[in-house]
Parts: C-alpha cells; structure tokens; sequence
C-alpha cells in the first residue's frame, strides 16, 4: 500500500472504497457535482491545498472533467492531477454503463490504478508519521459529546488555521494528518486556557 501525504480527491464513496485499498492517504469525496454547493468540503480541500497538498482523481468522462476544471479553479495552492486510462465497460454494482461506456476510478483494477500514480511520479511517503487520534479521542478531550464541544471545536480550529464548518468526523481525519493524540491534548488545554481566543 502506497502512502500518501497529499489529500486525494475523488467524485464518489466507491472510488473512496476502491482507491482506500491501493494508497493510505486522506481521501476527500466531492460527491460528484455536489461540491459545488458544499462550502464546508471545498474549505477542507483549501486547507489540504494549502498544506499538504491535493490529488485530483476524477474520472475520465465529462462529469469528471468538469468536477477537476471546478476544483482547479476554485482552490490555490499545490493541486496535483492523476488520471485515470479510457477504459470501457460496467462497474460491477450498476445496471448499465456511465453515458460515455467509461469506467470510473471504482471500475479500475487496482494494479492500473497503483500504476497511475507511479507514471504521475507520486512516491511514497518518507514521514512515517502515523496518528492515534480516534473520534473517542475527540470526545475524551471534550471535543465532542458535551455542551461547550461546538465552542471548543470552534477555538481549536481557529488556532490550527482549520475551516470553521467542519464536522467532528472531518475534524477527526483532518487532524489525524497533523498531530498525535498528545499534541491534540496540549492545544486543546490551550485553548481551555485562553478562552477569549474566539
């Protein structure tokens, strides 16, 4: 499994699914051209641009073409784009095939799709950084589960240069990037510490 620092970002829950079994990596899902009206998400993928850097891997039909124009224009930062070969057929769950016959990135074999980011000259990671932040880890520091979490969450964001709009389970993949769950503890006694920090 190839590990990736940059954010990668694909149209569907299946293309999540079937990219999760080739790279270890933050995997964002656009929700096809429901990114267009979801300001939270395309925050995420501004800060992910910003600092680690994002993938774009749509498909390779016309719906694909116009999610990544989209992207491309309305984030800055370190945008990368990988692309998936034409390949005709079926993904294995629909009925029928996509309008143009197409398979998307759930539709490619997973030794296509390793290769796809070999050629784009996407290596590995050489951080070895892993995280122990957990959503129990969230709720444990008083993130989440309790009356003043939503105001907690909200200073911890602002003193991490995160997206105000995020839920605890984007919070949680976010920061799983960042930190461990001890450094988590620290800024969050912080920003215990210096409540008018709003």
């Amino acid at each position: 499994m190839l590990k990736i620092d940059e954010a990668i970002i694909v149209e569907g829950k299946y293309d999540k699914i079937k990219l999760s079994s080739v790279v270890d990596a933050v995997i964002i899902v656009t929700n096809g051209f429901g990114i267009f009206k979801d300001k939270e998400k395309l925050e995420l993928i501004r800060y992910y641009a910003r600092t680690t850097g994002i993938i774009i891997l749509t498909d390779s039909d016309s719906a694909g073409r116009k999610i990544r124009g989209y992207l491309k224009g309305a984030v800055d930062g370190n945008i990368r784009n990988v692309y998936i070969p034409d390949v005709f057929g079926k993904e294995k769950r629909k009925e029928k095939p996509s309008a143009e016959g197409k398979l998307g990135v759930e539709g490619i074999n997973v030794r296509t799709l390793s290769e796809i980011f070999e050629k784009a000259g996407i290596a590995a990671s050489e951080s070895g950084k892993t995280s122990d932040i957990t959503k129990l880890t969230l709720f444990e520091l008083g993130l989440s589960g309790g009356r003043q979490s939503s105001l907690l969450r909200k200073r911890l964001q602002k003193k991490l240069g995160l997206p105000e709009l995020m839920s605890a389970s984007a919070l949680v993949e976010v920061l799983r990037t960042m930190m461990t769950a001890k450094e988590l503890e620290d800024y969050v006694k912080a920003c215990k510490e210096n409540e008018n920090d709003i």
